[in-house]
């Protein structure tokens, strides 16, 4: 398979579990932790003139490109061979991916000028795991397509 596919592929596993775990998590907790519902509320609010089908539609996309990129880089440190596709070096990266998010989602929601309401501590709280969960998948998943299964 070709590295564009399995790239995007991985990346469509991966936040696709992500997003199914965070789901789950809301279910669980009786609170909102869907990121792509947060990214289009908060593109709606920027641009407001744009129906709420549209800007969740652009949530969901930015959700989605975020995950591709995320596996474009632990491409790039596959390639070097010194990380191997296993489940524990998916967990770090997983965790390391995590740790990023809640920087980049408290400064988002910093900067935003009409952030949506989140449950901040426990929205952060789940943010690691659910990213360990894309990166163990995408792990996983470009691993097998290496291998033709």
């Amino acid at each position: 398979m070709n590295k564009a596919a399995n790239t995007l592929l991985s990346a469509t596993a991966g936040t696709t579990m992500m997003t199914l775990f965070s789901y789950l998590v809301s279910m669980a907790a009786d609170k909102n932790f869907s990121e792509p519902e947060h990214l289009g509320t908060m593109i709606h609010r920027m641009m407001p003139g744009n129906s709420k089908r549209a800007t969740q539609l652009a949530g969901w996309g930015a959700h989605y490109a975020v995950g591709w990129l995320f596996v474009l880089v632990y491409r790039e440190l596959w390639k070097t061979g010194k990380i191997k596709k296993t489940v524990a070096n998916g967990f770090i990266l997983g965790a390391l991916s995590g740790t990023l998010a809640v920087l980049v989602w408290k400064a988002t929601l910093k900067a935003h000028p009409a952030p949506p309401w989140i449950d901040f501590t426990n929205y952060y709280i789940q943010l690691v795991p659910a990213h360990i969960v894309f990166a163990v998948c995408a792990t996983l998943t470009s691993r097998l397509l290496d291998e033709g299964i």
